[in-house]
């Protein structure tokens, strides 16, 4: 059975997430104190899950490298359901999932290991897009 924002809404509060609706298939999803809001937008077949990590080194080479390479080991060791990537110059990470078996642990095992890398991975990955 295909889900609905009225799934996600009551699988976010069976979660005991802060959110907030941003538009009738938009969530804005509280990460934690110092955290970015996580968004999840429902755009079927697929519910896109979000969170932008910040600016990605522009014209430093060695920057770049060191960064892109961090990203792409992280990729293959620490996540499982997500993935770092780069959109309009942002370091992003995200995760899509089928709504139409979506199910509650399928959503909490994403927003898991967005947690994760929020608290494990942003400050180096910060440091790295400044150097």
């Amino acid at each position: 059975m295909a889900r609905t924002a009225r799934d996600i809404d009551a699988f976010l509060a069976k979660l005991e997430r802060r959110f907030e609706m941003l538009a009738e298939d938009t969530f804005a999803i509280d990460s934690g104190p110092h955290g970015p809001p996580i968004a999840l937008r429902i755009a079927p077949p697929m519910a896109v899950v979000r969170v932008s990590i910040g600016p990605a080194p522009v014209g430093h080479a060695a920057a770049e490298l060191a960064l892109f390479r961090r990203l792409l080991q992280l990729n293959a060791t620490e996540l499982v359901y997500c993935a770092y990537g780069l959109e309009d110059g942002q370091i992003v990470l995200g995760s899509a999932l089928a709504i139409e078996n979506l199910d509650l642990n399928e959503l909490e095992a994403v927003l898991s290991d967005i947690d994760l890398a929020l608290a494990r991975h942003v400050p180096e990955l910060r440091t790295l897009s400044k150097a």
